[in-house]
């Protein structure tokens, strides 16, 4: 039913027409395939190297870190989290946002600092109404929420949200004043079939063809077989990938957006591996699952942001 409603919700696709460079066609398909091992062929990538002097960013935007704490947590074992990270000392050049069980939304609002942002999972399409279970993005704003995110992978392949249906709800959050981590990503066979780049661009252009702006947009690039699984992908297959998003934001939208287009990886990121990811040029910052459940932990991802940094 869950498809259904997204196919009859998501209206015409646009005309808009995108080009996708031919080097972008995906990425190679390996019978010997590895997640820790890619080799490397982006050889025609812009680099956008410069936008920032003190700090290793392709994009000119502050590194972003969110924390989706999913369909997790207790009133208890959140207040637990919740003064973890208000006494963790945290870098002060990072946006930071998490992103609680609706439930929680007010009892997090209510008793976390204010240096760190409240975002909802989800939202619907338009104002609200007659649509049992949903959550509009008015409801997200009068709680205190200033994100959402949209368009994760398992609002995509669990309850079978389309691209379309996902552009609409993005572009109504925007509509309203709530910014968007719009999420995009492959499964692993489509990844070993070549067709990572066919698939995220797809996704992309589903975003594009609905927003009315890119501003307040954050995108997060989250490799479907890395989330929850223990499996990371390599910070060079993650650089590729972001580099190529980046790229195909200059190509089909413009060159301003994706310099201040945030891209973040997600996918079993964690307080061990989220330094190495975040010295790549193009990873602007994370979206976090099971590590942001640890205060301590998070905090040291968010701190992460310390290694993008080199001698002005």
């Amino acid at each position: 039913m869950a498809t259904s409603l997204a196919s009859q919700l998501s209206g015409p696709k646009s005309a808009i027409a995108f080009s996708t460079p031919p080097h972008f066609s995906g990425l190679r398909p390996s019978s010997n395939f590895k997640l820790d091992n890619t080799r490397s062929f982006f050889q025609n990538v812009d680099s956008h190297k410069g936008c920032r002097p003190v700090v290793s960013m392709a994009g000119s935007g502050k590194f972003f870190v969110g924390g989706n704490w999913k369909c997790n947590g207790t009133k208890d074992s959140i207040s637990k989290l919740v003064s973890d990270l208000n006494s963790a000392k945290l870098e002060s050049d990072v946006d930071v946002v998490v992103a609680p069980p609706f439930m929680y939304i007010d009892q997090v609002k209510s008793s976390l600092t204010d240096r760190i942002e409240i975002s909802g999972q989800n939202c619907w399409t338009g104002k609200g109404g007659a649509f049992t279970g949903e959550i509009s993005v008015e409801q997200l704003k009068d709680i205190g929420c200033k994100w959402v995110i949209l368009g994760h992978s398992e609002r995509r392949h669990v309850i079978g949200e389309n691209d379309e249906f996902i552009g609409k709800k993005a572009a109504y959050a925007l509509s309203q004043n709530v910014g968007v981590i719009a999420c995009i990503g492959e499964l692993l066979e489509e990844r070993e079939a070549g067709k990572t780049f066919d698939v995220c661009f797809n996704q992309l252009k589903a975003f594009a063809d609905a927003l009315p702006s890119w501003d307040d947009v954050v995108i997060a690039y989250e490799p479907v077989w890395a989330i929850g699984t223990g499996k990371v992908a390599s910070p060079e297959q993650a650089q590729e990938v972001h580099a190529a998003v980046r790229d195909w934001l200059s190509k089909n939208v413009s060159a301003e957006v994706a310099s201040k287009t945030r891209i973040i990886y997600g996918g079993s990121v964690n307080g061990g591996n989220s330094s190495d990811l975040a010295k790549k040029e193009d990873i602007d910052g994370f979206l976090v699952g099971g590590a942001s459940l640890k205060g301590p932990e998070f905090a040291t991802i968010i701190n992460s942001v310390t290694s993008k940094k080199v001698a002005a």
